[in-house]
């Protein structure tokens, strides 16, 4: 018994089909795209985490719902 039922003899027969109908020179670039795109996949969650500013509490910062006229805004109005 192999993987779930598939013996080792059966892998190799896929692994044999596969290499005949694509060619080792095409998987190897599949494999470098494919390891290509893992690295970048990780440095960007790996990088998510710097990216983000730290979120600092400070008192007293609040916004006025209903600001009140500027001096110079009354006399336009």
């Amino acid at each position: 018994m192999g993987f779930g039922g598939i013996s080792v003899w059966q892998l190799l027969i896929v692994l044999l089909i596969v290499v005949l109908l694509f060619g080792t020179k095409r998987l190897k670039s599949i494999g470098g795209d494919l390891g290509e795109a893992i690295k970048g996949f990780r440095k960007s969650v790996n990088s998510e985490d710097e990216d983000k500013p730290n979120v600092q509490q400070k008192s007293g910062d609040t916004l006025d719902v209903h600001p009140e006229k500027k001096p110079d805004q009354q006399q336009r109005d």
